[in-house]
């Protein structure tokens, strides 16, 4: 799949395991995994660290094939659902952090550049979003209301 704002291809990835069945060789339960992903949860940690986490200390390479969900899934199952879906709230810290450094440099014209590709990025997945019912039809990005959660 093409990048968003560039006209190259994505490569660099990890591979995702080619079967989709559950591993033979994990050792845990299911009710264990089901621990350890809130213990994490608890921890502070993200669905996507979670499931690195889990991946690198654990050696599960796919909840899903184990349990038949997601780890967003599980966590919403148990009460521990984030306000704003994950990729969302990271590009918009990430825009949060662009608008304070163009505070201090503000003739940095490569950045104002960049900023704007990352807002029109906000509004493409919060339309998506929006369409599918994860945030209120009448959530709105805006930089200083961004500034201000």
């Amino acid at each position: 799949m093409a990048r968003t704002h560039a006209h190259t291809q994505g490569k660099s990835h990890s591979t995702r395991p080619a079967i989709k069945d559950a591993p033979s060789w994990i050792g845990l339960k299911p009710k264990e995994i089901v621990e350890i992903i809130l213990k994490l949860s608890k921890d502070g940690l993200s669905p996507s660290e979670i499931g690195l986490h889990l991946r690198d200390e654990y050696g599960i390479p796919l909840v899903k094939p184990i349990l038949g969900k997601s780890i967003t899934q599980i966590l919403n199952e148990n009460n521990i659902s984030q306000p704003m879906p994950e990729d969302l709230n990271k590009l918009v810290q990430k825009a949060l952090a662009l608008q304070k450094h163009l505070k201090v440099h503000n003739s940095d014209h490569r950045n104002v550049r960049s900023l704007e590709l990352i807002e029109s990025k906000i509004h493409r997945i919060s339309r998506y979003y929006k369409k599918s019912n994860k945030i209120p039809t009448n959530w709105k990005y805006s930089a200083i209301i961004a500034q201000l959660e």
